[in-house]
């Protein structure tokens, strides 16, 4: 007989998942009830106010998408992108160019602006693409680049898509609740994050949120949106209002929970000091990092304080470190990826893991391994 599966206890401080509290673990293991509850609906009102709250936002389309990240973006793209929508896709990292695939596959045209992995996005190179297209319909970009750790300037970005009258589409996957994700203020038109980085819960829930301009576009499409489930003018349906549901899918409703109580958590300690924190966190594992005589990739200015990518010194076998964490010390960091793959470790701080001990844990367990 199989026996049932009991995980072992692992510190996660690599690219996501982070750490969940126990308090999101406890609410995921509540009874279940069903999706059309009216307790259900009522936990979902206060699931969308509590997301608005996270992206500092009033839109009234603000919903946890049923899926990871990645559906989360999908989600965006399918709805904004007919056949034949011009794109600006900015790429700087890996996830730049799930973007691209996504802009393909929904019959769009992407138009590259490339930066170097590790620099920010470059917005005269936007603006410069957008001086000789009249016909650009949305600019994408990642805020914070998990592959590089580096934070590109989502104000700015956002501003030039106001100025030249497109759509912003925004991966915010790492940084919201790490990092300020001022929806409102910069006026971004579709935003899209995670569960399990930063708002330390399990992998499994997308919040998204969508400007009244572009609940528009979606509403006045053309053809159908390509997808059933991820399609929101039926989504809408069921997230639209309480008491006025319409069965769509079945929700993931103890994930639900979940989320719900890590965004309780995220509210209680504070939007801004959860910033903070991270900030602080950051800058004492830099500090710790360069006094082993390590570094970090990033310049300064543009490092994303939930991810750091530390240069791999000469003769190190990263993979081997990496694995010695794991099984010496129960302690998970990441690997590069793409054209950074075997030159840096990706560490997080995001979230529950974002905290003294994991950071002293960390720069202990490295200098004993490095040793």
């Amino acid at each position: 007989m199989t026996p049932s599966f009991n995980p072992p206890i692992r510190r996660l401080m690599g690219p996501g998942p982070s750490d969940v509290h126990p308090r999101v673990l406890g609410a995921m293991a509540r009874p279940t009830i069903g999706h059309l509850d009216p307790e259900f609906s009522r936990m979902m009102e206060e699931v969308k106010d509590l997301l608005r709250y996270a992206f500092k936002t009033k839109n009234a389309l603000t919903i946890p998408v049923s899926g990871p990240g990645s559906v989360g973006m999908e989600t965006c793209f399918v709805n904004l992108v007919e056949a034949g929508d011009k794109v600006i896709v900015c790429q700087n990292g890996a996830f730049g160019g799930r973007m691209k695939e996504n802009v393909e596959r929904c019959g769009g045209v992407p138009i590259m602006v490339i930066d170097e992995w590790g620099k920010p996005v470059d917005i005269e190179k936007i603006e410069d693409v957008l001086k000789t297209n009249s016909d650009i319909k949305a600019v994408a970009f990642v805020h914070a680049e998990t592959s590089t750790g580096v934070q590109s300037d989502a104000a700015a970005i956002c501003a030039l898509a106001r100025k030249y009258g497109i759509l912003s589409i925004v991966d915010a996957v790492t940084s919201l609740g790490g990092t300020p994700v001022l929806t409102d203020e910069w006026g971004a038109d579709a935003v899209y994050s995670g569960s399990q980085k930063c708002l330390s819960c399990m992998p499994g829930i997308s919040p998204v949120t969508i400007s009244e301009k572009a609940a528009s576009v979606v509403r006045s499409r053309n053809h159908k949106v390509q997808s059933w489930f991820m399609d929101l003018n039926l989504v809408m349906g069921y997230w639209g209002g309480e008491g006025a549901r319409v069965y769509h899918h079945t929700a993931p409703i103890n994930p639900l929970y979940a989320i719900h109580e890590a965004l309780v958590m995220l509210k209680e300690e504070g939007l801004e000091q959860a910033w903070e924190r991270h900030a602080k966190m950051h800058n004492a594992l830099r500090v710790g990092i360069e006094a082993m005589g390590l570094s970090l990739i990033v310049e300064e200015a543009y490092r994303l304080p939930q991810l750091n990518t530390v240069s791999i010194p000469e003769g190190v076998d990263e993979a081997a470190v990496r694995s010695t964490l794991l099984s010496r010390y129960n302690l998970e960091i990441g690997a590069g990826l793409g054209g950074l793959a075997g030159k840096v470790w990706r560490v997080g701080l995001m979230g529950q893991s974002a905290t003294s001990e994991h950071v002293i844990l960390f720069l202990s367990a490295m200098e004993d391994v490095l040793g």
